[in-house]
This record gives structure tokens, sequence and C-alpha cells, in this order.
């Protein structure tokens, strides 16, 4: 029996002591730390590794089912329910009524705003930008805030001859700030909300941690603003206009040369299979098929795409003339350079939802498709590793950064198209009349939801409907909203919670954390698990970290006998801070790949950042609850 003090009286505190687990247990409580683990390696896709763990969960408890007083206590099919659970439902609504928001360009005017502002007085205009992304992220996804942003930001920064690096990084720790003060924030705010609701337990309304967050947050902005800038070194953006372009040009086969004779595979072999040949003309009027068997003539010519080293290495090497593609009487010397008019070069960030997520550039057919010919790749998770072999074979990760050449024309269509980012803040973004009405559609759905009229997912389903109603969103575009990963994520965790709970797993580990804390005071158990939270957010998914926290939240205030709702929140909170790594959130892998951040820059905003806000919410949610 513990005694501690709260506002003036002591009061009793009461718990058991842990009890052992059965083999139910054991297994489950391996199989999370498996889970975990698993949720950590890149290598594996997180789709992948959720549905293992899924086939594990309902294989292990059909095969061996769970029985209490002879009773199946916990059957396989009750993990299935996460599937129509109804915190996912409203996910994946928000998902796409926000996609909506992008598609119509209904926040371009906030992108003219911040423009404007950067030209004039950027550091006020730093304040502003971060304030409006907390704001904005308060009511939609910040993946497509930061997105938005990051081009403008970009350009305007440059134009200002403002660090880059000194923007980028507390814009998007600003989105994750402004994202936990609302119940649809998150998608980790609407599932610790839902789990708490499933349980019986307290139901939050929307704007009910508003204050704590507001408080403790407005801190975390004022450090964003005033204080990080100074800590971040100037980091250059990591695919520079450095990189050698690719010419477009044409090597005339003579005679008594190595390809005089040659078949085009014999060529090809020479070349050590590097070279690539677009098309072959033995006339002005005669172009041959790129057939290996096809024997080059004197006089043919071999129109080529490479670096001006390459080119005139294949030049000796098959005893040709290297011309320009656009002038074919001046061989190519130092009178006579290599040009390539009209060319730009553009870096692409990859994003979850992009068509070149998890694929490589052959299979995605991306120079077919987009008229761009890829030259190099920054690796965000590897940002010191070279990348070896063929570029267009590689797969393609979330935070990439590509750095393609193409005519203007290409990379306009390529930007316009909204499927792939182009860090390129100087053309206008999409604009269209629906703009208005995708804007009073998700307002309604705000609206309605905060005013207890409807539930979020109930509100964001409608929502969703008058957007595809109104054309503010096609089906397709809808479709490509929802991230296959992040359901699955969600899925599998809600499983796991649900086998933590059914074994009373999470009851075992509350209890023994209890154990272990039991000297202290409430309030700082309640600090000590806000900061375990913390801590696992950024190693795992702040998902999994979130629904795999909730039960043992519950537990841990039950063992107490205190309210539920701080420690519920300290998971929410918790499970948000995901400040210190740049894989403990999406956005942070794009803010790395656009801002040239190396990792140690993130530990050196994101830790002091972490600590101001826990801190923060140790002293607050004591008051407020009354601990």
């Amino acid at each position: 029996m513990i005694w501690d003090t709260v506002g003036g009286r002591r009061r009793e505190r009461a718990f058991l002591n842990p009890t052992s687990l059965d083999v139910h247990g054991v297994a489950v409580l391996v199989l999370t730390v498996v889970a975990l683990f698993l949720f950590t390696r890149d290598r594996i896709p997180l789709e992948s590794s959720s549905l293992t763990i899924l086939i594990l969960l309902v294989a292990g408890f059909t095969l061996f089912p769970y029985e209490r007083d002879g009773e199946v206590a916990l059957q396989a099919t009750d993990f299935f329910a996460g599937f129509g659970n109804e915190a996912l439902v409203a996910i994946c609504a928000l998902m796409m009524v926000g996609k909506a928001l992008e598609t119509t360009g209904a926040l371009q005017p906030l992108a003219h705003v911040v423009s404007r502002a950067w030209a004039n007085r950027p550091v006020m205009a730093l304040i502003a930008t971060l304030a409006a992304a907390a704001v904005l992220s308060a009511f939609m996804n910040n993946t497509p805030i930061v997105v938005l942003l990051m081009p403008i930001l970009v350009g305007a920064s440059l134009r200002a001859k403002f660090p880059v690096s000194g923007v980028m990084m507390p814009m998007g720790l600003a989105t994750i700030i402004g994202g936990m003060s609302t119940t649809i924030g998150t998608s980790t705010n609407l599932l610790v909300v839902g789990i708490s609701q499933d349980l019986g337990l307290h139901q939050f309304t929307m704007f009910e941690w508003v204050l704590p967050v507001a408080i403790v947050g407005g801190v975390g902005i004022l450090f964003l603003w005033l204080i990080a800038p100074r800590m971040l070194p100037d980091r250059t953006p990591p695919m520079a206009d450095t990189s050698p372009r690719v010419f477009s040009a044409q090597l005339n086969v003579k005679e008594g040369g190595f390809a005089d004779g040659a078949t085009l595979s014999e060529v090809l072999a020479k070349a050590d299979g590097n070279m690539r040949i677009d098309k072959v003309q033995r006339s002005d009027s005669l172009f041959l098929a790129k057939l290996p068997s096809v024997t080059l003539q004197p006089g043919d010519r071999l129109f080529v795409k490479d670096t001006p080293e390459n080119l005139k290495h294949y030049e000796q090497l098959l005893g040709a003339t290297l011309f320009n593609v656009s002038d074919d009487e001046h061989p190519v010397d130092e009178q006579t350079p290599l040009k390539a008019e009209g060319q730009q070069l553009a870096e692409i960030v990859i994003t979850r939802g992009s068509p070149l997520h998890l694929r490589s550039l052959a299979a995605a057919r991306f120079s077919a498709s987009y008229g761009l010919m890829p030259l190099a790749l920054h690796r965000a998770r590897a940002p010191s590793s070279q990348v070896t072999g063929d570029l267009n074979l590689i797969r393609l990760r979330a935070g990439d950064v590509l750095l393609v050449q193409g005519t203007r024309d290409a990379i306009a269509s390529l930007r316009d198209s909204g499927s792939i980012l182009v860090l390129d803040g100087t053309t206008d973004l999409p604009h269209t009349h629906r703009a208005k009405r995708a804007l009073f559609v998700m307002g309604l759905v705000i609206l309605v939801a905060a005013l207890g009229i409807m539930p979020i997912s109930v509100s964001a389903l409608i929502g969703l409907g008058l957007m595809i109603a109104t054309g503010c969103l096609t089906w397709r575009d809808s479709a490509s909203a929802l991230s296959i990963p992040v359901i699955m994520i969600i899925v599998t965790s809600l499983a796991l919670g649900k086998a933590l709970m059914g074994t009373g797993t999470a009851q075992y580990l509350a209890t023994g954390f209890v154990s272990g804390t039991s000297a202290l005071p409430t309030p700082l158990i309640l600090s000590a698990f806000l900061l375990l939270m913390t801590i696992m957010t950024n190693i795992v998914s702040n998902n999994a970290a979130a629904v795999i926290g909730t039960p043992i939240a519950i537990g841990i205030a039950q063992q107490l006998g205190v309210p539920t709702e701080p420690f519920v929140l300290a998971v929410l909170l918790g499970a948000n801070m995901s400040f210190a790594t740049p894989y403990g959130y999406q956005t942070n892998l794009l803010i790395l790949s656009a801002g040239g951040y190396k990792f140690s820059d993130f530990m050196r905003v994101g830790i002091p950042l972490t600590i101001i806000m826990w801190i923060g919410f140790s002293l607050i949610l004591p008051v407020i609850y009354q601990l």
C-alpha cells in the first residue's frame, strides 16, 4: 500500500503485484517485440511487415484457441475488426477529402501570401509560415501541407537569400506540433480516441486538448522561430545543379573504325552495355530498327544521350565522329562544344503515394512516360552512400531525391500532373473554380464534427461523397490518396492492441510499470510514461506506438485509481512527438531530402524541442486533470 499527496491531501494508492503471463500472453508479448523490430526495418515494406504480424496472430489463435473458464475468450476473427474500425474509416475518408484540397488548388491563396511575405520580410515571414502550417495541420494531414509549402519555401528563401536549411525543418516540425492539437489532426489522434471510445471510456471532443497543446506548442513554435534556425548549419540541397548534364549527340560511323561492319550488339558490348542509343539513321529518310543483329555501315548515325565525357569516350572507342545532334557539319571539339538548348534540371522528391514510390524507374517506365532523363539519385536514408549500378533498376523509397533532365515543357507537365513533387517554387500552383467548393465542404466536415452533430467518421464520409458529387474529387484521385502501408499498420496495430488487452498482457505490463515507479507521485509517473511513448515513436511507427501504448496507459491509470484521460493523452501527445529522428514521421523524410540535412541536424533541433514539449506537458496535464 502506497500513499501519495494530491491537492494537499494524502491518498491511498493500491495496485496489484505483477501476475504471471500464460502461454498466449507470452506469445503476444514476443510478437509485439517482433512487430516493433520489423517496423524499424527499412528494407522490409511496412505493409509486408504488418501483413506478416497479422497472419501470425490469426493463424496462432486459430490453431491454439485462447480459452478462459472453458470458453473461447478471443477468436482469430476478432483481429479482422480493424478493417471496419470507425477510426480507420475516418482516417481514410479524411485522406481522400484532403486530396480534394490538393487537386483543386484550394490552398493556393496561402501559397501566394507566403511567397509575398518572404519577398519583403523573411524573418517575420518565417513565424507566419510556422503558425499557418501548424493551424492547417490541426485540420488536415500534414503531408500535403509540407508538399505544398516545400517548393514555395525553397524558391522564396533562395530569392530572399535566407538559408533553406533554416526554413525547411522548422516548417516540418511545426506541422507535427499543430497536428497533435485536435482529434482529426493526425491518424494517431483518431486511433487513440477511437480505442478509448471502443473500450467504453471517455469520449474526447474535437478540441478537448487544444488548450494544453496551444500553450506548450506555442513555446515550441517560438523555439523553432528564434533558436532553431541559428542551431542549423547552412546546408545545400543534396542535388544542386552541379551534376553532369546529359547531351543529345550523334556518332557518325567512319570507314575502318570499330563500328564499321559491326553489329549493334557488338557495339553495345564494346561500350560495356552503358551506351544509350535512341535511334539508328542510315539516310535522310531511313531509320533502322534497333535490333541486335543490325550491321552498321560507314555513314550510319547513332543518336545517343550521355555526359560529354562518356560521349567522347564512345567516339574514341568506336572509331566514330561525334557531332552535336543539331549540328551535323562541325565535329565536337573545343571550338564546337556540345549544346543542350531548352534543357533544364529538376529535383523530384519521392513521396508516399507517388507513382515512383517503392518502384524502379524501369518498372514505372519513367523516361518513356514523362520524357525525362534520370541523372542521379540521393538516398534519404543513406545520404553518404554511393549509388552504384543501373539507376533505372534501383527501388525508390520515400524521401529519395531524383535529379532529372528534360525540356521545360516536360518538367512543367510533370509538375502539373500533381502526382510527383518537383522542387521548384517559381510556378503557380493549380487552381480551379472548384477550390471554393472544396474549402466549403472541408469546413462543413470540421464544423459538424466540432459541434458534436455527427461523429468525425460520419461527417468525413459525407464530406467525401460531397467532394465527388461536386466534381472536386475523382474516384481515381481519391483512390490514390489512400495509403496501403498506413491502412495495414493501423489494422495490425489494432489487432495487436486487442491481443494485448484480451490476454491480459497490457494489464501485466501496466502493473509492472506501476510497480517500478511506485515510489513516485502520480504526476511523475505520468511524465515518465509520456517520455517512454516519445522515445518509442521516434524509433517505430507513431501509429504502432499509439495503438500498443493506449491499452497499457489505460491499465496504468486503473492500477493507480486515477482518471484515464491524462494517461490516454500522454500516449497521444507522446506518439506525436516525432521530432528527433528523420524516420519518426514521413514528412521528416521529405524535409531531410529537400533541405539537405543530416541525421545529426534532426537530433540537434529535435532533442531540445522534445525536451521542451515533454516538460511542458508534464507540468500542464497534472494541473488540468488535478492529479
